[in-house]
């Protein structure tokens, strides 16, 4: 089987074939190459996390390397230490053995490839001009023929024509014989042409071109091989350090077995014991005796002509805890505002301190392409030939409009931001409660709730914290104490701007256009609480209602 004899035609498709095979090889050099890489960063990250977690000298951790768990742990990491060892060694052979000798080998295979190749278009365009030869000298042979037998018709009708000088007859005859002539030279030419073009041809398509396909056939199977070798090599490379990182695996087995959890607890009792005896049963203190509590007359149990709970919201008011502990409110109302007026007032004035940032960078961008617009535009003018400075004003003049559009944008953005900002009170009141329902330890677990309420980037209240929340309130104590305290007073009235739904506990639902009183107003965390006809309250969003406050009222601020 010879590519010579077989494949005599297909010039073009082993070129490309061959082409083919050049990428392969190339695509498996770059496959190497990145497991070499892959091997190297592996074995760095090896070696960062076993020294990550090796023991600090002169500290503590020492100590605790005398349990058995511990030395094991230490005995793994050394051995992960020698393991990464022979991940770079892997990267080190496959690149000596494998990367750098191939590349060299595809940088000899295309210079073989194109020398084969530029002999072969030889022989084509040889070939090629040889058959433009024997086309012309055929065409010529056809004309001249075809001419002489013109000229022969006409001495033939110049011959018969009794009114023909005998002068104007023997010309024709004469003409006629040059073109006999002709026509014989242009045939022998002909036949010579042809001749030479069939040796030629005989030669190109049994000569020249099988011997150069034959080239390219072995070069292209001298390709094959080495890939094969290669991927034998590949295979070696791996197959050599296995023995060593099986002996790593097993160094970590022994440790492993080496633990003796008996003797780690025997250092545990050596390390803590106490030698004190536990301690005894404790009696029993009956305090209901000097103590009897009576329900207050202001409680919320009296209150409201015998209504055992003040309703808040529609749900029981010793459900507030919950509300400002766990739940998490986001408020969606279709396509967000463009100066995000449905946040509440620390949320908006993140968005906006953002959206102002991020215009500045554009402005930024747009004013570094401006200055390198000039300064080309200042080259241009300098250097005529490398440039027409008129091309620029288009573009200058672009870039100038997007800077001015988006200063506009910026100082929108900005006169909003300085809007909520003026309305923000400080930050070291935002986590007060005038409503006095929590004291001490709980006060200041739930001030840490609402900060945290506040702290979340988009507006809605995370449940972050919650469970360490309910560690430290025991939810008893919080229940009474709600139930002892007094309604608050109003301190204002507030009309609803929007439509709200309350779903969630602590919230409560109002209508557009309605009004209702405020018993205490926004500390910071975006919520007003309010109360409907003596019964019902609860917080809805800030932004959702326009407050009046009265300023006699105990408690209400005065905003100039």
């Amino acid at each position: 089987m010879s590519w010579g004899t077989e494949l005599w035609d297909q010039f073009d498709n082993l070129e490309k074939h061959t082409q083919w095979g050049i990428d392969i090889l190339e695509k498996y050099i770059k496959f190497v190459k990145e497991r070499t890489d892959i091997e190297l960063s592996y074995a760095k990250q090896l070696r960062n996390l076993s020294k990550k977690y090796q023991p600090k000298k002169n500290s503590k951790e020492e100590e605790e390397y005398k349990y058995t768990a511990c030395k094991a742990f230490l005995s793994t990491l050394n051995e992960m230490n020698d393991y990464a060892g022979q991940h770079e060694v892997i990267s080190e052979n496959m690149t000596s053995q494998i990367t750098v000798d191939l590349m060299r080998y595809v940088q000899e295979l295309k210079q073989e490839r194109k020398s084969n190749f530029h002999d072969g278009r030889k022989a084509q365009q040889h070939i090629e001009t040889c058959w433009k030869q024997l086309e012309s000298s055929k065409r010529r042979f056809e004309r001249d023929c075809k001419e002489a037998d013109r000229a022969q018709q006409y001495f033939e009708k110049m011959d018969a024509d009794i009114n023909v000088t005998k002068a104007d007859v023997e010309k024709a005859r004469q003409q006629a014989q040059l073109r006999h002539q002709m026509a014989e030279d242009s045939k022998a030419d002909y036949s010579s042409i042809l001749q030479r073009f069939n040796q030629e041809q005989w030669e190109y398509y049994h000569t020249h071109i099988p011997n150069i396909f034959q080239k390219i056939q072995e070069m292209e199977e001298r390709r094959i091989v080495r890939i094969g070798e290669s991927m034998k090599t590949y295979a070696e490379v791996d197959r050599q350090v296995i023995p060593i990182i099986g002996k790593c695996l097993d160094g970590i087995v022994k440790a492993a077995e080496s633990i003796d959890q008996k003797n780690d607890s025997q250092l545990v009792v050596e390390a803590y014991k106490s030698g004190f005896e536990p301690p005894g049963d404790i009696e029993f203190e009956d305090y209901t005796q000097p103590m009897k509590r009576t329900v207050s007359e202001n409680s919320l149990s009296s209150s409201k002509e015998g209504k055992p709970e003040l309703k808040f919201g529609g749900k029981s008011r010793g459900k507030l805890w919950p509300f400002i502990k766990k739940n998490k409110l986001s408020l969606k109302l279709g396509a967000t505002p463009e100066d995000f007026s449905n946040l509440p007032p620390e949320q908006r004035r993140k968005k906006l301190q953002q959206k102002v940032d991020d215009l500045n960078k554009e402005i930024q961008k747009e004013t570094d392409q401006r200055d390198a617009i000039t300064k080309m535009k200042d080259v241009y003018l300098k250097n005529p030939q490398m440039g027409d400075p008129a091309s620029l004003d288009h573009k200058l003049a672009e870039v100038t409009q997007n800077i001015e559009r988006l200063r506009l944008e910026t100082q929108k953005f900005e006169a909003w931001l300085a809007e909520v900002e003026g309305r923000l009170p400080a930050r070291s009141e935002q986590a007060r409660r005038q409503s006095g329902m929590y004291d001490g330890q709980t006060h200041q677990t739930v001030t840490n709730c609402a900060q945290d309420r506040e702290s979340s980037p988009d507006g809605s209240y995370t449940e972050e914290q919650s469970q360490e929340s309910e560690l430290k309130v025991l939810a008893t104590d919080f229940d009474d104490e709600f139930d002892d305290e007094e309604p608050l007073p109003a301190i204002g009235t507030c009309k609803a701007l929007y439509t709200f739904e309350g779903q969630n506990e602590g919230t409560i639902s109002v209508v557009e256009g309605e009004m209702l009183s405020v018993i205490e107003e926004d500390k910071g965390d975006g919520w007003t609480r309010i109360r409907r006809n003596e019964d019902e309250e609860g917080y809805v969003p800030t932004s959702y209602v326009e407050v009046y406050l009265d300023k006699n009222a105990k408690g209400a601020k005065t905003y100039i």
